[in-house]
């Protein structure tokens, strides 16, 4: 069993940064687990954000964060990050935290089997 517990979120200004963590537990994450951040937006569906491979070679985005936001993970510290930069109003979501254990670059909220309870990200101008 995994536990993830992210944090970070909070109220910034159009174009501003924020850094969330996922702090994972109960488990350490071995080579086969693949870490995620996916958001969701009030009356939206959760959507996939960013993945990474265990060696953080490995990652994917979605085009609407491509080139503004930056995953990065710290397996000694059993951490994930998601840098994120020019912030938008439209990246206001609760995002979460997601794992599961596999050497694919899944995007799909079905492929994962861990979530954190998530973290508040709100962008004001």
């Amino acid at each position: 069993q995994v536990q993830l517990v992210e944090s970070g979120g909070g109220l910034v200004q159009i174009g501003g940064s924020l850094r969330l963590s996922c702090a994972a537990s109960g488990r350490s994450l071995t080579a086969t687990y693949l870490m995620a951040w996916f958001r969701q937006a009030p009356g939206k569906e959760r959507e996939f954000v960013a993945a990474i491979r265990y060696s953080g070679n490995d990652t994917a985005y979605a085009d609407s964060v491509k080139g503004r936001f930056a995953i990065s993970r710290d397996n000694a510290k059993s951490t994930v990050y998601l840098q994120m930069n020019s912030l938008k109003p439209e990246d206001t979501a609760l995002y979460y935290c997601a794992a599961v254990r596999s050497r694919l670059l899944h995007t799909r909220v079905s492929s994962y089997d861990y979530w954190g309870q998530g973290t508040q990200v709100t962008v004001r101008g």
